[in-house]
């Protein structure tokens, strides 16, 4: 499974958001390729999930991959919840 976390720059918040993810995935027992990338650039890759913010998302609206949501990178259970909510569907 690949995932993408997703932020304007591709740097630091995309960064911040695929070490959460990665520990999250990890906690719940969950193998997974996880990348961080700004929104241009992950309109063009391959991938099952992009992870990224509500105004993001709508950039990305046509993009083949199941848009997941988060609003806060830093709230481990908020991404924790968006995850199970998402990758067992």
């Amino acid at each position: 499974m690949k995932i993408l976390c997703v932020c304007g720059l591709g740097q630091g918040t995309s960064l911040i958001l695929k070490m959460n993810v990665e520990t999250v995935l990890s906690q719940l027992g969950i193998a997974a390729d996880v990348d961080n990338t700004d929104v241009s650039s992950a309109s063009s890759e391959q991938s099952d999930f992009i992870i990224t913010s509500k105004e993001l998302a709508e950039s990305l609206a046509s993009h083949p991959s199941k848009i997941v949501i988060v609003n806060n990178y830093f709230d481990m259970e908020e991404i924790k919840q968006a995850l199970e909510e998402n990758l067992s569907s």
